[in-house]
């Protein structure tokens, strides 16, 4: 891992800067090859050190004993450097692999800048709903016992709590999703002009949803003098633009070891369509599939494989963008809980959730590209733990 001041050089080699973006429909087929690593390490050569322990961090006693409660030992490689940058008031940007402990790296100083000054205002701008309530319960967390407050403000769940929320209590941090902060900001529900701290999560796949206008929108809105982070796992054309456009000499913080992790075994199954459900089965019976993530191309193919699966007698559920706001998060949550041993979801649940102990991921229908691919397989063998992938092909 390496931290350095953004400059265009350093991004075009270590990010597919000029390439472009991709378009629906138009990607190229992936060599079956890429989806089989069976050479998983059983322990790594090197060991990371971090330079500091959170003990070392200037933060409040409160702060470091919620971050003990939840069990954090010692800071991530991108903790470790991330967090001294932001307490210092530094302009960070941050490519890291999934599952690398990146919403603690901005989240704890955050927290502790409000500490300080409790007139500040955070606003958080991830892609997805689901990421949005999972860093907001991560926020609840780490503030518990702090006197410092959110508003989750997220599509598909009621705008007029979100509505009521802002307007009656005092959110020291908005997490949301760039369309419905689109919808608040316009109804003067938030003014950005009291927010003079931005971060921008998974900002490689916000512009693939297609929200980089929106991003430009809200920064446009915010106080020119500001403090602006943003993570990525990769850093695109359009992406290294906004980096240039709305931050101001940022510490770039690279915490990536390859696409995909050492410690995640992949391979693939040949099956022909008419085979694929009863090979399914006959996986998930093993006493090994412990807590499986299975992704499907479409909405209506994970619904309908979903429900198979019931019928078949497995504890299984699914998320989709057909399924309401509540319904995702039930079946989130019954899963992160082990209520339920299988989830099968589309791409949206491929980014940034943080769901413990997936055993394995099994991609039944071929990802649309490799970029989706790592993703994917990033929900399993997270934090150095061992992980599984399998991919269906024909």
């Amino acid at each position: 891992m390496t931290t350095r001041h953004f400059d265009r050089q350093s991004f075009r080699k270590h990010s597919n800067f000029g390439v472009p973006k991709r378009r629906p429909g138009f990607a190229q087929p992936i060599s079956i090859e890429r989806f089989i690593n069976k050479n998983v390490l059983v322990q790594k050569t090197e060991v990371f050190v971090p330079a500091h322990q959170f003990e070392d961090f200037k933060i409040d006693q409160r702060l470091k004993a919620n971050i003990l409660a939840k069990g954090y030992q010692a800071p991530t490689p991108i903790q470790d450097k991330i967090i001294e940058s932001v307490l210092q008031g530094l302009d960070v940007v941050g490519i890291a692999n999934t599952g690398m402990g990146k919403t603690g790296a901005f989240l704890i100083p955050l927290i502790q800048k409000v500490i300080l000054n409790p007139q500040a205002k955070v606003l958080v701008v991830v892609p997805t709903r689901e990421l949005a309530t999972q860093i907001n319960q991560e926020f609840k967390s780490f503030s518990r016992g702090i006197n410092i407050y959110s508003v989750c403000c997220v599509g598909g769940a009621s705008i007029n709590r979100q509505i009521s929320e802002l307007k009656n209590y005092r959110s020291h941090f908005i997490i949301g999703t760039p369309g419905r902060l689109k919808d608040l900001i316009q109804r003067k529900f938030i003014n950005l002009a009291g927010f003079a701290t931005i971060v921008l999560d998974e900002a490689d796949r916000m512009l693939d949803m297609g929200f980089v206008a929106d991003m430009r929108y809200i920064m446009s809105l915010m106080p020119s003098k500001r403090h602006a982070l943003c993570f990525s796992a990769t850093m695109p054309r359009e992406i290294a633009l906004l980096v240039n456009e709305f931050l101001k000499k940022p510490v770039t913080v690279f915490a990536k070891t390859g696409d995909t992790p050492e410690n995640i075994y992949q391979d693939v199954i040949r099956v022909s369509g008419s085979q694929k459900i009863g090979t399914l089965c006959n996986l998930l019976a093993k006493d090994e599939f412990r807590k499986v993530l299975i992704f499907g191309r479409t909405k209506h193919g994970v619904e309908r494989l979903s429900n198979n699966l019931v019928r078949y007698g497995f504890k299984a559920d699914s998320i989709h963008g057909d399924k309401n706001y509540a319904s995702r998060i039930k079946a989130l949550e019954s899963f992160k809980s082990d209520y339920i041993t299988v989830l099968v979801a589309t791409d949206v649940a491929a980014r940034g959730l943080d769901i413990p102990d997936v055993s394995h991921v099994i991609n039944y229908d071929v990802p649309a590209t490799y970029e989706d691919y790592v993703h994917r397989i990033g929900r399993t063998g997270r934090i150095n733990k061992k992980g599984v992938a399998l991919t269906f092909v024909e």
